[in-house]
């Protein structure tokens, strides 16, 4: 049986009206007609009872359509993976985050990702200040929501998504927690939590500088591995870290106290992928997010 032959067929066998099925296939119903007639003369037995006011499947017809039909349905899904697969928009994407509140953006961005893709799944990966982009270029994620300044030449960094105001993390018996705000100059008081080694030079200096605007130093505190570790550290009383906007909202504790900073740079943040890395999946991703921000903007 040719492949006409049993769309044909299978689509009469739905609709019982030759018209009906010749609208659908975009064919004429002679066209229609004569394919069913070859295919009943290959069989040897007619498949249709065709009266002036109905078509009934005979039940040769029945049962053919009844075996058939799985068959065939199982072919378009395979072809059908196959031209997915093709595009690059098959199979689970990953996306790595700093953050629980990068891992909600990511979320959100993923509902309508999948909506728009439902072929293809996105998996979002914790990933921690020490991993830096290691795990990236280990290719355990095939892209990773970024901090901005993010400057690796082996990576492409898509436009910014997101931007927030800075906030310095201080133990709640400081006397900075009972401040209604600071200045980066209040930074030459107190010691600041330092980055893991992994995180890139230049962007440690871009958000934790060495000097206030003014140059009087800020004193370097212990390092840490995680969030979860400097705001421990912070809590007991070792220093200060600059952090989120949306800090406060995922991670509580009664001894750290968040308090804006109103003259650092905004926090922004945007995706990045290896160069070797951009696929159809990170294409369609890096499209949704843009579009996502365009319409919050708007």
């Amino acid at each position: 049986m040719e492949r006409n032959e049993i769309e044909a067929f299978l689509t009469l066998s739905e609709e019982l009206h030759f018209g009906r099925t010749a609208e659908r296939l975009r064919v004429s119903t002679a066209h229609v007609s004569k394919t069913i007639k070859g295919l009943e003369r290959q069989v040897g037995v007619a498949l249709f009872e065709r009266t002036s006011r109905k078509v009934v499947l005979t039940p040769v017809g029945r049962r053919l359509c009844e075996e058939l039909r799985p068959a065939y349905e199982q072919v378009r899904r395979s072809v059908r993976n196959a031209e997915l697969a093709g595009r690059g928009l098959h199979g689970t994407l990953r996306v790595g985050y700093f953050g629980s509140a990068g891992g909600r953006y990511l979320l959100q961005i993923g509902e309508i990702f999948e909506a728009r893709h439902p072929e293809c799944a996105v998996r979002i990966t914790e990933l921690q200040l020490s991993d830096g982009a290691s795990r990236l270029r280990r290719g355990a994620v095939d892209m990773m929501l970024c901090c901005f300044p993010m400057r690796e030449p082996d990576m492409t960094i898509g436009p910014p998504l997101i931007s927030e105001a800075k906030m310095l993390a201080v133990a709640s018996g400081h006397d900075f927690a009972r401040r209604p705000s600071l200045s980066l100059e209040d930074l030459a008081e107190v010691a600041m939590i330092q980055n893991p080694p992994e995180l890139p030079a230049y962007f440690d200096q871009f958000h934790h500088p060495e000097q206030t605007p003014s140059g009087r130093p800020i004193e370097p505190g212990p390092t840490a591995a995680t969030f979860p570790e400097i705001l421990a550290l912070v809590g007991a009383g070792k220093g200060v870290y600059l952090t989120t906007e949306q800090a406060p909202l995922f991670y509580v504790r009664p001894d750290v106290t968040f308090v804006a900073v109103t003259d650092a740079p905004p926090l922004q943040f945007g995706l990045g992928w290896l160069n070797s890395g951009l696929t159809a999946r990170v294409q369609a991703f890096v499209q949704t997010a843009s579009d996502a921000a365009a319409q919050q903007r708007s």
